[in-house]
């Protein structure tokens, strides 16, 4: 294939890496991560071969829902540093071939913001009617309310304002009106802001939520709401080419489809699988593919310059919630029995590794198939050394704990006493004396070097990324084989969700001779048949990814 269309192209083979700043790297010895510091440690996410680095809020907050009540949208939070470290931050990555993407939370604010503050003091505000008020709550003021174990209402009455305000999340969270044409341009002016800064794009928050105007009386001043996306996309390309928009949309596939912009591809740039992630998970609850088979066939295609995002764990809760009551239950009987692994009764507060019991021929085949499978793949920090989670941490901080970079005090994230630490590092069998980056750099067998090649490969392998995937079938039902093909390309790749090794018999290729299959992940080459079959071979919990090779072809391998 042309090569320089996945430059043009570029989220469309990226590797995403999530973290939070606070939870990075401190270098001033105060406890709480800082821009400093992820600067610091750039180069590890260049050698892991990071092409795209997505910042969890840094703004200035009270930090009462981990940074996402945001009081000023165009600030940095000064206790992770300023607008010069961001952009220093925004050049150490360029130079090292990684783009900055940062999180968009513009469908609320904290109530502590100036916007808010302004609109509660008066009803000749300005800024009134950028919130939605209402002087009673609707009949069905608690349904659809995200945090069930936090809120009762999605209305709070405001004893300054003498009304009632929405909130589709905490209640210290105000939604902005969206129907208001002054937010939507004072929106376009916070991506303009940070596009100018350096920023490749955002990573939108709530989207389904953000396009909602059910709530405001004025709703009707914005008939649909996608027509609001769509000028978003226009407006950052006008801003910024090359930039893109990842999209946090957890609806069913057809709905999702929708935030793409359809066939026209106007709306979101990217967006989470998260019906894919979920029925991974039930797949490997039950150890055989089927359901991870089933989504992927029935998951649509993006538009021609669009792309799914496909992950393994995020900063939030792992959620279960579009899987039946019963399938969610056997995801918690396997990966999470304990209540206090639970959170909201739809999902969990886990990482992979610990519900894994630690079994790395297991973790290395997931991951092998998160880069392998069609879509661009986003980490969130510390999977590359499979680090746990610390469940003495509230609710969805319970996997957002420190860096782990040695063994040393506080896995070598900062120098604070760890009384004075923004989050407890994880103890136990998953503590950063057992799982470190140190440790793991000079072991060749470690989790990091796997990743390491995993994404070496996959950045060669542009076919997993634009090619057409098609599920390849066989006698193994332990097995999920498929292969991607594009513009005269073919990776096959297997991967054994069971615990007995497997032969798998494959017609990867049309009639001829002298084709071979060439292994990516080992050495080894197998002769394909004349009639385009072969036999290959899967460890327990192994994977392979081949490159089927026809006599002429000039591939470096």
């Amino acid at each position: 294939m042309r090569l320089t269309e996945t430059a043009d192209v570029w989220w469309k083979n990226a590797v995403v890496y999530c973290l939070d700043v606070e939870t990075f790297f401190d270098t001033d010895g105060d406890g709480r991560g800082d821009l400093q510091g992820v600067s610091q440690r750039i180069d590890h996410l260049a050698e892991l071969g990071v092409t795209c680095l997505w910042l969890m809020p840094f703004y200035p907050t009270p930090d009462r829902d981990d940074g996402y009540d945001i009081t000023d949208f165009y600030g940095v939070d000064p206790r992770l540093g300023s607008h010069g470290d961001l952009v220093e931050l925004i050049t150490l990555a360029q130079d090292r071939g990684i783009r900055v993407i940062a999180d968009l939370v513009v469908n609320h604010t904290s109530d502590q913001h100036p916007w808010f503050q302004s609109a509660r003091a008066s009803r000749q505000s300005p800024y009134r009617g950028w919130y939605v008020w209402r002087d009673e709550p609707p009949p069905d003021a608690d349904q659809g309310i995200v945090f069930p174990d936090q809120e009762d209402s999605l209305w709070q009455y405001d004893e300054q304002a003498g009304q009632y305000y929405l909130h589709r999340f905490y209640k210290h969270q105000p939604d902005l009106d969206i129907a208001n044409a002054e937010v939507r341009e004072e929106i376009e002016r916070v991506i303009g802001f940070w596009s100018q800064l350096g920023m490749s794009g955002f990573r939108v928050d709530a989207v389904p939520f953000l396009l909602d105007t059910a709530g405001a009386l004025d709703a009707s001043g914005l008939p649909d709401p996608h027509d609001y996306l769509r000028d978003l996309r226009a407006f950052l390309d006008r801003r910024r080419g090359q930039s893109m928009l990842l999209g946090e949309v957890n609806l069913p596939y057809d709905d999702v489809r929708r935030f793409f912009g359809d066939e026209d591809g106007d709306e979101l740039t990217m967006c989470f699988d998260f019906i894919g992630m979920q029925r991974l998970y039930l797949s490997l609850a039950r150890n055989d593919p089927a359901e991870l088979v089933q989504a992927l066939r029935s998951r649509p295609d993006p538009p021609e310059e669009a792309q799914w995002g496909t992950f393994v764990r995020n900063h939030d809760e792992l959620t279960l919630d579009k899987l039946s009551d019963g399938e969610r239950q056997e995801v918690f009987d396997a990966f999470g029995p304990a209540e206090d692994m639970q959170l909201y009764g739809r999902g969990l507060r886990r990482r992979l590794p610990p519900m894994l019991g630690n079994d790395l021929a297991r973790l290395k085949m997931v991951y092998s198939l998160l880069f392998s499978l069609p879509g661009t793949p986003v980490l969130f920090y510390g999977e590359e050394i499979g680090m746990g989670e610390n469940l003495a941490a509230e609710g969805r901080n319970a996997v957002r704990t420190p860096m782990q970079w040695t063994a040393g005090v506080n896995g070598g994230f900062s120098t604070a006493d760890p009384s004075a630490l923004a989050a407890p590092v994880t103890e136990g069998e998953f503590g950063p004396e057992h799982v470190n980056v140190a440790a793991q750099r000079r072991d060749p067998d470690s989790l990091l070097n796997w990743l390491r090649l995993l994404i070496r490969r996959y950045r060669e392998c542009p076919e997993l990324s634009w090619g057409q995937c098609t599920v390849l079938e066989h006698q193994s039902p332990s097995v999920f084989a498929h292969r991607s093909d594009h513009e005269g390309g073919t990776i096959v790749a297997l991967h054994n969700f069971g615990v007995e090794p497997a032969r798998v018999t494959l017609a990867v290729a049309g009639a001829g001779v002298g084709v071979r299959a060439v292994d990516l992940l080992r050495d080894g080459t197998t002769d394909v048949e004349e009639d385009g079959v072969v036999c290959l071979d899967v460890d327990p919990h192994g994977s392979r990814w081949l490159r089927i090779i026809r006599p002429g072809d000039r591939y470096i391998l």
